[in-house]
């Protein structure tokens, strides 16, 4: 029979899960391992039991800055999202999608805007961005389709580039792939995209709040 957890190991978790993400937004860490062994060495916790997991990481970043955001981090969050509509304009061509912290609102001053975009081949974006005159950086990033750790991850091609005071990361996917959203290293499951419509939803519901 399992050993079921202590209130002092669940406490011990949720402090570290804490430090951790106060370091990501303090120190615009985006790695969640890195953040918690950071967290674990400043605490003087040791890492050899079961440390907290991503997902834990992400709630308490969206709990830190709600905590200590307020009106700063809304404002912040509300114009990261124009500048990702305003972008997803400019790539109307290739549907692209929204997806990440400026989504989830666990964005802070640190974070890139990512986007998903579908083409036949990555060329096309390029192309697209040296029409629009934008300066790009190409990068590769690797996801997997499968929740499965076994399952092999993919490499996709990707452009970052700046737009309005923002970093856009625009990752390719061939064009079917947006039937099926890769998996998130975050809680292992489909990553949750956002289409332009879905974000002009976002805004105006935050301007109701305002």
């Amino acid at each position: 029979m399992p050993k079921k957890k202590s209130n002092g190991d669940d406490r011990a978790r949720q402090v570290l899960a804490q430090e951790a993400a106060r370091i990501i937004v303090d120190q615009g860490i985006r790695d969640y391992r890195v953040a918690k062994m950071k967290a674990a060495a400043r605490l003087g916790m040791s890492t050899r039991g079961a440390l907290p997991g991503n997902a834990e990481i992400e709630l308490a970043v969206s709990e830190h800055l709600q905590l200590f955001g307020g009106d700063a981090h809304a404002k912040l969050l509300r114009t990261m999202r124009e500048v990702a509509l305003s972008a997803m304009d400019l790539l109307a061509a290739y549907s692209p999608r929204l997806v990440g912290p400026v989504l989830h609102g666990t964005a802070d001053a640190n974070s890139s805007i990512n986007l998903h975009v579908f083409a036949d081949s990555p060329e096309y974006i390029a192309i697209a961005l040296d029409d629009l005159g934008m300066t790009y950086r190409p990068y590769e990033r690797r996801l997997r389709n499968r929740p499965d750790r076994r399952s092999r991850a993919e490499t996709f091609a990707g452009f970052q580039f700046r737009h309005g005071d923002a970093s856009i990361e625009a990752t390719v996917f061939p064009i079917d792939g947006i039937r099926q959203a890769p998996i998130s290293p975050i809680d292992r499951r489909p990553m949750k995209r956002a289409d332009p419509q879905a974000v002009r939803d976002l805004l105006a519901r935050s301007s109701e709040h305002e």
